[in-house]
């Protein structure tokens, strides 16, 4: 598979459950990256910048609710909620904070992967068909595939270096500043730090 592959990260504290997921994205080409607690997922979420987030609300050391709210604030990072909790209040309650999608436990591997590709879908479409494949030069970028390639050759970026680059082509011709390029890059919360 490719390592062009989405990122995912995985917020979960029950091993078991990490393996699975783990498992079952690897094997459909996603990258993941996991979390075992709100303060580890706030960490990795920052500094890695995820595709997707699957989000176990059941976390040792904070409700998974405040997490969802966190994330849904720094930008429109997909978040699938996959939780053991079944009553309608909680999926409302998630879904209203900033989650995508509840996905109650336990689930097919399937439909899980199914519903990642309509969030990813949802994600990548918010700006238009038209933006499926950027070019600039040699580089061009499928933005479906996650795919970059100079002349004909592909190049494997980091996942800040990949947004980085989709930004500047979306909007080539245009000047764009410090904190417009933080902002949709690494998130709301460092579109104040210009010294980045």
């Amino acid at each position: 598979m490719s390592v062009a592959g989405p990122l995912v990260l995985v917020v979960e504290d029950e091993a078991q459950m990490r393996r699975f997921l783990r498992s079952s994205l690897t094997s459909h080409g996603f990258r993941v990256e996991e979390a075992e607690s709100a303060r580890e997922a706030r960490a990795m979420a920052s500094s890695h910048n995820p595709d997707l987030v699957l989000l176990d609300l059941g976390l040792p050391d904070e409700d998974g609710l405040r997490v969802v709210e966190t994330l849904r604030a720094w930008g429109p990072t997909p978040i699938i909620v996959v939780s053991a909790r079944g009553r309608e209040e909680d999926k409302v309650r998630a879904l209203d904070l900033g989650a995508d999608d509840y996905l109650t436990k336990p689930f097919g591997a399937q439909e899980l992967l199914a519903r990642i590709r309509v969030a990813l879908r949802h994600a990548g479409t918010q700006v238009g068909q038209e933006d499926a494949v950027l070019a600039a030069g040699a580089i061009a970028v499928d933005t479906f595939k996650r795919v970059v390639t100079k002349a004909g050759q592909e190049l494997h970026l980091t996942p800040t270096e990949y947004k980085l680059l989709v930004l500047l082509l979306r909007n080539a011709g245009r000047v764009l500043t410090h904190r417009q390029i933080l902002k949709e890059v690494w998130g709301p919360h460092h579109a104040g730090q210009a010294h980045s």
